[in-house]
């Protein structure tokens, strides 16, 4: 199971096109899905006395908490990108029709005061 989950580190990571963030997600959360059996599998040998499951059991808990970091720095970009899209910066979103119309009134006081 271990070369199956490296395997699809390994293309999650080097791949030549660049997934989309969702689906990194997606790939990850399974990922971790894996580990954590893996790791649970693990534990309940090591309960029954089989002491080469040590092994596996502390690579399950590495493997978990990469796992973990990819989710988080996978949900922070899609935060981020979201945010980016819907003009939000510095957690302020910008509103374009309001300062749309703030423009136009203060142009129209202008060519008032101009007599434009």
């Amino acid at each position: 199971m271990h070369e199956r989950r490296a395997q699809q580190q390994m293309e999650m990571t080097f791949s030549g096109e660049e997934a989309a963030p969702a689906d990194l997600i997606a790939e990850t959360e399974v990922l971790y899905r894996e580990v954590a059996v893996e790791l649970t599998t693990a534990l309940q040998g090591i309960r029954l006395g089989k002491t080469d499951e040590v092994k596996t059991a502390v690579q399950a808990v590495k493997d978990l908490r990469t796992a973990l970091q990819m989710v988080m720095d996978e949900r922070t970009r899609v935060e981020k990108l979201r945010k980016n899209v819907a003009g939000v910066v510095r957690d302020y979103a910008i509103d374009f029709d309001a300062a749309r119309d703030e423009i136009g009134r203060r142009l129209a006081r202008l060519r008032e005061a101009g007599g434009g």
